[in-house]
């Protein structure tokens, strides 16, 4: 296992690994598709899911020009109407900011509170500017410095949106933790030389077998238990 004592920031990844992605996104389906069952709502959140995961995608293996999350996640918002049959506007509308009003896990506010204590602590988040504002707000997540991929014009897990959080720390990546809940984020990061911490989270992409990540907990308070230590 990897010393702690040199780690000097910590970059913690939020959709997902702070908010729970899938049941806020869920939830705002069905609230927009109130006559949808339990597997209704699954189809068209896998629909929606799949729709932004295949498009940042195709930005990172510059397949499409960047377009931000508020763009990738309005045209989910679509597919899922149409798959619905909705045709209201105003509902639509709403429905595509959905990623903006997601609840933290329940460990999430406090934990980074207690983290940014000892550590300078910066968000790292696919979300776009405006988007990631008002989900910091809507959950209530407090950083030093958050940090939207927007401001590269790529999506993790490209290079330079490590790149972009490395020279923000300011210091040998080496002495930059990176912390999600999924294996792929962090694969990107130990990639570009940065130390890496797996969170579990239920909806999380699970390291695989071949994974060799510097830390593995159960949730963000072990996490901040073993960082806060020495």
């Amino acid at each position: 296992m990897a010393e702690i004592c040199d780690i000097e920031v910590v970059v913690v990844d939020v959709l997902g690994t702070l908010v729970d992605e899938r049941s806020g996104l869920g939830a705002a389906i069905r609230d927009a598709v109130p006559a949808s069952d339990d597997a209704s709502v699954d189809e068209l959140l896998t629909a929606w899911q799949d729709h932004v995961e295949r498009e940042q995608q195709r930005v990172v293996q510059g397949h499409r020009p960047y377009v931000n999350t508020e763009i990738i996640d309005g045209e989910a918002a679509q597919r899922v109407a149409d798959h619905a049959g909705l045709a209201d506007p105003a509902v639509i509308a709403r429905l595509a900011t959905a990623g903006q009003r997601l609840p933290p896990w329940g460990d999430s506010v406090a934990g980074l509170q207690r983290l940014a204590q000892r550590f300078p602590v910066l968000g790292l988040s696919n979300a776009g500017r405006t988007a990631l504002l008002r989900l910091n707000a809507h959950a209530g997540l407090r950083w030093h410095q958050v940090l939207s991929t927007e401001a590269v014009q790529f999506y993790k897990p490209a290079p330079e949106v490590y790149q972009l959080a490395i020279d923000t720390a300011g210091c040998p990546p080496e002495c930059v933790l990176m912390v999600a809940a999924h294996a792929w984020d962090l694969r990107g990061a130990q990639a570009r030389g940065m130390r890496t911490a797996y969170v579990q989270r239920p909806a999380g992409d699970p390291p695989a077998s071949s994974d060799v990540f510097d830390w593995r907990f159960d949730g963000l308070d072990d996490l901040v238990t073993a960082l806060t230590a020495r």
